[in-house]
Order: structure tokens, then C-alpha cells, then sequence
């Protein structure tokens, strides 16, 4: 990987050379193209919603990712920390996080191993960022772990010309505070553009001690001109968050919905550290170029850096679980202590990204790929003993590493028929080569996997006049994270395969906009919880041979008058699994049993998510927002059984924003924001397990509990 990487760094340094010789112009500067390869265009025939720059800004009031996109369709967000600032989730069309294609330009932004994303490492990222295009469904090729549900593409490479400074701060409910400087060069020297931005966010949280601290900044430095660009971005992320994701209990949901178990194991007040810490920093290099009016090629290098560890008090710990003797302490033999571990992940990621691009007639071809690799170290530490000396000082109980390869390559074809008619065709193959040796519960397992997977996708789509018609079938197949190989070596979890099928139609012109989208997403062997466990009594997910996901998308929105815009989103679905079986503890035996279900619900993929802004224009440059969603009930489990589900939920929010219009472009934004207005005492996500003991069928379900009313305010200054 490291010859590859060099071979691509003397690639550009070279070209970079040829690109000095040309003439230079001042009539144009070269855009970004290595976001083309990946993302849809305006005819490709996927669902997807494009959120453009002004509309992340107006969103953006401190809150991670997943609420920004919240009001999109198919989408449901959810908080530990119950205010949106944190760690964060985010649902498509029913679908998790770890099965969501994220990409930032272009680059894999999903955690290789768990392939899942946490967005509490880049706070504030939403600030950088000049669009944001959501796919749902299979959607194109594009770069990291296979889209399962969907894609999401954040772009911060756009070309500003104009000089810039933007200071944000908000504060509000539960202490909560962000603060943000940005700037922007403008074009220095004709071909040097810079921008910067530090962060700064703090929460005490909606859940007890559900404290947060993060910073951030973002660089990024380009030479560019009609030709060909070079950029660096370099951007990093620090969090500090007090753990909150334990969930709570019905009873103490309904007592005191606030209360946090985090640290209470330590007798008396609850450990003040128990506290997730974790650094991010990303190193991305691109070069585009521009070869001929029909060819274009771009290439990126990347590498992504991260280290921390959750720092845990842990009470009566048998001292033989971590490969200790009893100790001996005179008289007395001890076996059980109390502790302080930290469980630390430090990992490197990094690769290649780069694509071709041809442009002629009615032939659009885009020949692209990805070559990346993950070195992951895994390790704990026992920092605390409550009895000296039963424990070494500086003790780590597991060393351990794990090693992912990925390469992949695509081509994506786009012919015109007709001035209407337009087809697509998007192949692409891509090869994962993951080693494990050993797992924290489970040391010994050595785990091996060579995975090659052909994903093809083909479309058709029809244009004329504000109308647009389109049909496309894709396939999708994609590996098992780590946590799905910690069982028996003869259960290895087989890879997932998604079949796609999206057909819609779309309607615009200046007054109003609506689009209808069905879709039917069959899955074979999709990996789903069933209560089974694994070899370390540890619960895993299970191949389950057929399940599906159908629905239908509807979006629209309409301008009233001058004063008076409505818009929303509604989406209708049905998720099933066919032949599922639940598996029971049984105490009492030692064993566990088993539950045949026909057909059930998958675990939680509400059939109605629905979304409404209705804006208000009073007077210039003031606004009123009226934002509504609703989300259906929500199975915690796969067995369509109402005593663990989550109600249903409906929230009402509000904005009030006004702009003032100083000289020369220069700015004063204010705004202020409730959120919950009729402070609905809702839960966004949870947990269950049942079991048998004493001859009694005990069935516990555990909840995150979502803020009730609350406020943000703030002033963004743009000078």
C-alpha cells in the first residue's frame, strides 16, 4: 500500500509539472470533479435529495449530522444524549447507520471494521460542507462499504473567489453552546484560494451527566486555474462525551426519564469520568485535470488517523478474567476488585481514490476505483485498583490488531437515446481482504476473509419539460463487520445481498415540485439480531435467508404566494422478514429456546415517516419556520411484538430568523429556534432482551429517552 500511495504522489508531482507549463487564463477556474464519480446527476435514476449550502446553513444550529438531514425523506435521527449534540444516530428507510454509504469527497468516511459512522468525531463538519447529496436505496457506485440502505456524500471542495469571514455562536438549553470561526481567502495571486474554520462545542446534555466537549477545525489549501487544481484539505476532531448510551429501564423511564446509569457502579456518587475520548484527523490530497474538452481525470490520496479510548469504573471484577491470580493480602484472598479500565482503539486509514471521465456527444463514461487499507490496534489498559497491588500498575489485559484491505473498481456508462431518453449503466467489482486475530472476550479466534463482490446497476430515464420518469434495478453485496465474526468458526456470517428496484416520477416548474418514488429491496441473507448467542454468550447478528423493505416516497412542495412556501415528505413502507426464528434464554436450563415466526416486522423500520416545513415571508429577509415530523411505531426487536416497540411520535418545531443587510455583502443573521414545542415525552431508539427464569417469561426493555422542550438561539456575523 505505501509503494501505491508513493507511485500516486510522484503520479501528481509529475503532472503538476505539465500543468505549470500551460498558458495560464483568468476566464475560468477548474471546479472540483472527483465528487462527479460518485454522486447522481441530475437524470440518474435513483431517489435522492441534493442539500445545497444555504440550506445545511439554515439547519445547522449545533446539532450533529443526522438532525441537519432529519426532514429529509426516509430519514429518522436519534440522540443519547436526548438534545441532538453527541453521539448521534441516523436511520434510512429503516436502515442503520453501518450499511449507509458515508463519503466525504468522495473519500470512505464509515469505520472499515464496525462500518459504522460516528459523527461525534468531526463536530461541526456540517459548517465545512458545501452540499450534501442523499441516495436512497442502492444508488450509484461510490467508494468504502457497500450502500445498503442509502449513501450520503458531504462535499467541502467547491472554488469560493470571494474574500469571507463568518463568526457563528448559539447557545441554549442544557448549557449548550457552539461556537464557530470561518474564513475564506478569496482568489490570492490568481490561482491560491485558502479556508479555515475552528470549532467549538459544549453540551451538559438532556440525559443527566450526559456531558459533551468537542472541537474541531478544518483547513483546506488549493492552487488552481482553467486547467488543473491541487488541493490539501487537512481537518481534524476532539471529543470528550460523558457516556450515555446504557438506555434506562420502563420504570425509571416513567420516574425519572432523565436519569443516566453511566458510572453508577461505583458506590456513592456516580464515577465523574466515565467519559468516551476520542481524536480524529483526516489528511486528504487531491489533484483534478482537465485533459481536453472531452476528458477528465482526478486523483486523491487520504489518510485518516484516529486514537482514544471509553474510560470505565467497573465493580466486583473477577481478577481471573483478566488472567490474574487471587491476591493475597495477609489473611484475606481476594479474587474480586473493584477497577478503572480504559478500552482503547488506535487506527490508521488510508488509500487512493481516482476516476476518468470522458464527455462526448451522447456518451457520458466514467472509469473509476479505490484502493484502501485499515490497521486497527485494539487494547486495554487497567488504570485504578481499589486494592493496591492486586493489580499491576499500568496493566493491559488485551493487545490485539486486525488488518482491512478494499479495492475496488467501477464504470458508469450514461447514453442519450433521445433529447428525452437517457440510459445507465454502473458496474462494479470490489475485493475485501479482512484478517482479525482475536477479539477482547475472545483472544484466541483468528479470524481470515477474502470477499470479491460484483455489484451491477443499470437505468433508464425520460425528460421533457419540468417532467422526469425513471427505472433502475442494482444489486449490492457487502461484508460482515467485525463484531458479526466473534462466534464459532464453523458460523462465519455470510455476506449480505441486496437486490434494488426504484421506480419514480417527478413533476417541477416555478410555482410548485412533487415526486412519487416505489421501491422493493429484496435481501438475501441479511444479518439481523435474534437472540442467539455466540460462543461467548455474547449476542450476534444471524444470517437470515430472505427478507425485503417496499414503500413508497412522496415529496412535493408548493409556493402559495410571495409570503407562503410549504413543502414535506411522507413515506409509506412495509419491512418483513420471512421465516424468523427467536431465541430465548433459559436461565433455569442453562439452555435456550426457540420461536418460529411466519413473517415479522424488521427491528426499527416504521411504515410512516412523514415531514412538513410551511415557511412564512412576512416582511423582507425575516422568515418563519413551522416544522413538523412524524415517525411511526418502531419493533425493538424482529419479532413485530408491540410490548417492545417504541410509540409513535409527533414534534413540532419553530424557528424565527431574520437577516440584516450591511455593505458589500456583509451580514447579520439571527435566529432563535424551539424545539418539541408541545414537549412530547417521546423515545427515538432503545433496546430489549427476554428471558426465562424461575419459571417466569421477563421480558426488559431499555430506552433513550428524547428532550422535551427546549430552545437554541444564536448570530452568524459574515464580514
Amino acid at each position: 500500500m505505501q509503494k501505491i500511495i508513493q507511485s500516486v504522489l510522484l503520479c501528481i508531482a509529475f503532472q503538476l509539472a505539465d500543468a505549470q507549463e500551460l498558458k495560464k487564463s483568468d476566464s475560468t477556474l477548474l471546479q472540483p470533479i472527483e465528487i462527479i464519480s460518485v454522486r447522481a446527476s441530475e437524470n440518474t435514476p435513483v431517489a435522492k435529495t441534493n442539500l445545497s449550502k444555504k440550506e445545511i446553513e439554515k439547519n445547522n444550529i449545533g446539532q450533529d449530522l443526522p438532525y441537519i438531514l432529519n426532514q429529509t425523506t426516509s430519514v429518522q435521527a436519534s440522540s443519547d444524549a436526548g438534545n441532538g449534540i453527541g453521539y448521534t444516530n441516523i436511520r434510512l428507510r429503516g436502515t442503520d447507520v453501518s450499511r449507509i454509504n458515508i463519503t466525504i469527497n468522495g473519500i470512505p468516511y464509515n469505520d472499515p471494521e464496525s462500518q459504522g459512522v460516528f459523527f461525534v468525531n468531526l463536530p461541526d463538519f456540517a459548517s465545512s460542507a458545501s452540499s450534501i447529496q442523499i441516495q436512497r436505496g442502492i444508488g450509484t457506485s461510490t467508494n468504502g462499504a457497500g450502500s445498503f440502505g442509502g449513501s450520503i456524500n458531504m462535499h467541502s471542495n467547491d472554488i469560493d473567489t470571494k474574500k469571507s469571514i463568518v463568526f457563528s455562536n448559539n447557545s441554549g438549553s442544557f448549557n449548550s453552546f457552539r461556537n464557530t470561526l470561518q474564513l475564506n481567502s478569496g482568489l490570492l495571486g490568481k490561482h491560491w484560494i485558502f479556508t479555515g474554520r475552528l470549532s467549538d462545542i459544549r453540551s451538559d446534555g438532556y440525559v443527566d451527566r450526559a456531558k459533551t466537549n468537542l472541537q474541531s477545525f478544518y483547513t483546506s489549501l488549493a492552487w488552481v486555474d482553467d486547467k488543473s487544481s491541487l488541493r490539501l484539505n487537512v481537518f481534524s476532531g476532539k471529543e470528550k462525551t460523558y457516556a450515555a448510551w446504557f438506555g434506562i429501564d420502563e420504570a425509571t423511564l416513567n420516574n425519572n426519564r432523565r436519569f443516566n446509569p453511566a458510572g453508577t457502579e461505583k458506590t456513592g456518587t456516580p464515577y465523574d469520568n466515565e467519559t468516551d475520548n476520542y481524536t480524529q484527523t483526516h489528511y486528504q490530497l487531491f489533484y483534478n485535470r482537465k485533459i481536453n474538452n472531452n476528458w477528465k481525470s482526478n486523483i486523491a490520496v487520504f489518510l485518516t488517523k484516529g486514537k482514544g479510548y471509553f474510560e470505565q469504573y467497573k465493580a466486583d471484577q473477577s481478577l481471573a478474567s483478566f488472567g490474574l491470580p487471587d491476591f493475597i493480602d495477609g489473611a484475606n484472598t481476594i479474587s474480586e476488585v473493584d477497577l478503572v479500565r480504559q478500552l482503547w482503539l488506535k487506527n490508521n486509514f488510508y488509500g487512493t481514490i481516482f476516476s476518468v471521465q470522458y464527455n462526448k456527444n451522447k456518451n457520458n463514461l466514467i472509469i473509476g476505483g479505490g484502493l484502501s487499507q485499515y490497521d486497527g490496534k485494539h487494547f486495554g489498559d487497567i488504570v485504578y485498583s481499589e486494592i493496591k497491588g492486586a493489580i499491576p500498575a499500568n496493566f493491559r489485559w488485551y493487545d490485539l490488531n486486525a488488518v482491512k484491505k478494499d479495492a475496488s473498481i467501477y464504470a458508469k456508462w450514461t447514453y442519450k437515446l433521445s433529447s428525452k431518453w437517457e440510459t445507465y449503466v454502473d458496474l462494479q467489482t470490489r475485493m475485501v481482504d479482512y484478517t482479525i486475530n482475536g477479539f477482547r472476550n475472545n483472544p484466541d479466534i483468528r479470524i481470515k476473509t477474502n470477499n470479491v463482490f460484483f455489484n451491477p446497476k443499470a437505468g433508464i430515464s425520460y425528460s421533457n419539460k419540468g417532467n422526469r420518469f425513471y427505472f433502475s434495478y442494482g444489486k449490492a453485496a457487502k461484508e460482515p463487520n467485525r463484531d458479526d465474526f466473534e462466534t464459532n468458526s464453523n458460523e462465519l456470517p455470510k455476506p449480505e445481498v441486496l437486490h434494488d428496484f426504484e421506480t419514480g416520477f417527478e413533476r417541477k416548474n416555478k410555482s410548485y415540485n412533487w415526486a412519487v418514488n416505489f421501491y422493493y429491496m429484496y435481501y438475501t441473507n441479511q444479518l439481523v439480531l435474534t437472540g442467539k448467542v455466540n460462543d461467548v454468550f455474547a449476542y450476534t447478528r444471524t444470517n437470515i435467508p430472505e427478507s425485503y423493505r417496499t414503500g413508497i416516497e412522496l415529496e412535493g412542495g408548493i409556493r402559495i404566494n410571495k409570503w407562503v412556501n410549504v413543502s414535506g415528505n411522507i413515506a409509506f413502507s412495509r419491512n418483513k422478514i420471512i421465516n424468523f426464528t427467536e431465541y430465548i434464554d433459559d436461565y433455569d436450563n442453562g439452555t435456550q429456546l426457540s420461536k418460529f415466526y411466519k413473517s415479522t416486522d424488521i427491528s426499527f423500520s416504521p411504515n410512516i415517516i412523514a415531514n412538513a416545513v410551511a415557511t412564512f415571508t412576512p416582511m423582507k429577509n425575516l422568515s418563519v419556520d413551522l416544522i413538523s415530523k412524524y415517525v411511526g411505531r418502531q419493533y425493538l426487536d424482529n419479532t413485530s411484538n408491540q410490548g417492545r416497540s417504541l410509540s409513535d411520535y409527533y414534534l413540532q418545531d419553530g424557528r424565527i430568523s431574520y437577516l440584516v443587510e450591511l455593505k458589500k455583502e456583509r451580514s447579520i443573521n439571527l435566529f432563535i429556534q424551539a424545539n418539541n414545542i408541545f414537549s412530547r415525552k417521546y423515545v427515538a431508539n432503545g433496546y430489549t432482551f427476554s428471558y426465562i427464569s424461575g419459571g417466569n417469561f421477563t421480558t426488559d426493555n431499555y430506552y433513550f429517552p428524547m428532550a422535551t422542550f427546549n430552545m437554541m438561539g444564536g448570530v452568524t456575523i459574515k464580514l
